[in-house]
């Protein structure tokens, strides 16, 4: 496992993303992830799964220190009013007393920045989170955020090989914050793909293996693929046996152009233009 360190935090490049992992289903996939050697899981309020993550943790024999446990705060439960009790129910859930990251899940267009922001540093004051962060949040918004004093430390965003975020991540590069990459694989779009499984072919890997270590090879870069089956656990883990060449990064570099963005709810924030 390759391991970041960002702002004297190290956590593993790889996690578990249980995004669309019923509760039952998640604390099943969750026990067989650490049983596999993922150390770094990801959940939220709105995937209604914490329960079961919480729970295969706890069952897991090891040390809570020893997962660095992600979840996310729900864009409803942003104000002032809801935030903090809102963490504290996922912690109660979670069956802990912290997590290690906490993050704005989705900016709001009722509740202002500086607002939901201030409710996040109280909540990391208060010992509920060790670390802090935002997800889905566009350069414009970031602004915002750092203007608060906050010290995040990610940016939660959509990142795989065939969407352009070159703009969002030089940014977030410039000013010392990691990049976790959710929907790593295009939600199985870069399956067939004929450079991706060309290079793979190369190094005795598949298309998603390929993806994946495509983004953990990049500075400041973590990935937190979601899988409904036990059997990719592995698959997926496998992927620091090798290192692409700089010509095949720079064949999949040039997948970009593409720009497929595969998650673009209603509510979403007016992403970054292509550079």
């Amino acid at each position: 496992m390759k391991n970041i360190t960002i702002k004297s935090t190290t956590i593993p490049a790889l996690g578990l993303g249980t995004f669309q992992l019923e509760n039952e289903l998640a604390r099943e996939i969750t026990a067989a992830a650490i049983s596999a050697g993922y150390r770094h899981i990801d959940t939220a309020q709105v995937y209604q799964n914490e329960a079961g993550v919480g729970s295969a943790i706890k069952d897991s024999g090891l040390d809570r220190d020893e997962i660095f446990l992600t979840t996310k705060v729900f864009r409803e439960s942003l104000s002032e009013k809801d935030f903090l009790p809102s963490v504290e129910e996922s912690l109660r859930k979670l069956k802990t007393d912290y997590v290690d990251l906490l993050l704005i899940h989705w900016p709001s267009r009722n509740v202002p920045v500086a607002e939901y922001m201030d409710q996040l540093m109280e909540a990391q004051r208060k010992g509920y989170t060790r670390h802090i962060g935002v997800s889905n949040h566009p350069t414009a918004l970031l602004g915002e955020v750092l203007a608060t004093g906050a010290d995040i430390i990610t940016n939660q965003v959509e990142y795989h090989p065939l969407i352009n975020q070159t703009k969002l991540y030089t940014y977030l590069r410039e000013h010392g914050i990691s990049l976790t990459a959710y929907s790593p694989i295009a939600q199985g779009k870069v399956l067939g793909n004929p450079v991706l499984k060309e290079i793979g072919e190369k190094y005795g890997k598949n298309e998603v293996q390929v993806s994946l270590r495509w983004l953990v090879q990049q500075d400041g870069v973590m990935a937190i693929p979601r899988t409904s089956k036990t059997e990719r656990l592995k698959d997926n883990l496998n992927i620091f046996d090798f290192e692409l060449s700089t010509e095949d990064t720079a064949r999949i570099d040039q997948l970009k152009k593409d720009n497929q963005r595969v998650v673009n709810p209603p509510f979403a924030p007016d992403w970054d233009q292509v550079v």
